[in-house]
């Protein structure tokens, strides 16, 4: 059986983060999403809203083959620990490629697992977390860049962001 592992901050997931995950799930016999925790960000929603949120979305999508869940370590020990051979990274043409080569290569030696690039969705491609969280927080429509359920959950949390700052 090929385990494949899909880290990520996913603060918030979007649709491009679902089409990725949606894709390797067709070429692995099992993937773990996995929210991974980074202490040196803070992070709009908490550990446990992601997980959930990309479990919902899932979910809707019919997946079965797909297991999410989070870590605050090395995402190579995760990968030992679940027996994962591969981790797959979506690639949009903004410069990911350089930024995910060097994790790979470490990634590689830590632990000698692979790292599979998977080109993004062209129509995806523009869409990142960080687009839409500042699409969001000055007004615009996100609808169709994340999951249904994030929009309102979206506004929510950009409007307690203004209150601590007034």
């Amino acid at each position: 059986m090929t385990i494949a592992v899909c880290p990520g901050s996913y603060d918030p997931v979007t649709a491009g983060h679902l089409d990725v995950i949606e894709r390797s799930a067709r070429f692995f016999d099992e993937v773990h999403v996995v929210v991974a925790v980074n202490a040196a960000k803070t992070p709009m929603f908490s550990e446990s809203t992601r997980v959930e949120v990309i479990r919902r979305a899932l979910d809707k999508a019919g997946c079965t083959n797909i297991t999410v869940s989070s870590t605050d370590g090395l995402i190579t020990d995760y990968c030992r620990k679940v027996g994962a051979s591969v981790i797959v990274k979506g690639l949009r043409q903004n410069g990911d490629y350089e930024a995910e080569l060097g994790m790979a290569l470490v990634n590689r030696k830590l632990a000698g697992i692979e790292t599979l690039f998977l080109p993004a969705d062209p129509i995806l491609e523009h869409i990142s977390s960080s687009i839409v969280k500042d699409v969001a927080r000055h007004g615009g429509d996100v609808t169709g860049m994340v999951p249904d359920c994030v929009v309102p959950m979206l506004a929510e949390a950009l409007a307690q962001e203004r209150m601590r700052k007034d």
